[in-house]
């Protein structure tokens, strides 16, 4: 069953690190990608560009409406994903455990919902 571990946390956090704690987080994110290879689970993961840099687009009354930036106001944003294919919900969240994101904001865990056979 697929899962989408959606990691949020507080891009400030990140922002304040040292180059040397800054390389070594992303360093943690690689071994945990490269982990998730070796089992056979990874089926696609990215970083995602800051809030900041999104454009929010709603249908109100047959208009489209345009937003720069995000909608929300939150300290903490969604700022990557890790999709993978695991047996169960107990697996799924074993891995996201092991996500580096969980240790300094959360990993939602969401199970896809197949469409395929509708």
């Amino acid at each position: 069953m697929e899962y989408m571990l959606l990691i949020h946390a507080d891009p400030a956090g990140f922002a304040a690190l040292s180059e040397a704690d800054a390389a070594a987080a992303m360093a943690a994110y690689t071994a945990y990608t490269e982990a998730l290879v070796k089992a056979g689970i990874n089926r696609g993961s990215n970083r995602l560009q800051p809030a900041d840099m999104s454009t929010t687009v709603r249908v109100r009354g047959g208009k489209t409406e345009v937003l720069d930036g995000p909608f929300i106001e939150t300290r903490e944003q969604l700022g990557g994903y890790f999709l993978i294919d695991v047996p169960d919900l107990d697996a799924a969240l074993s891995w996201a455990a092991r996500c580096p994101g969980a240790s300094h904001g959360s990993v939602e865990v969401r199970p896809i919902w197949d469409m395929s056979g509708q």
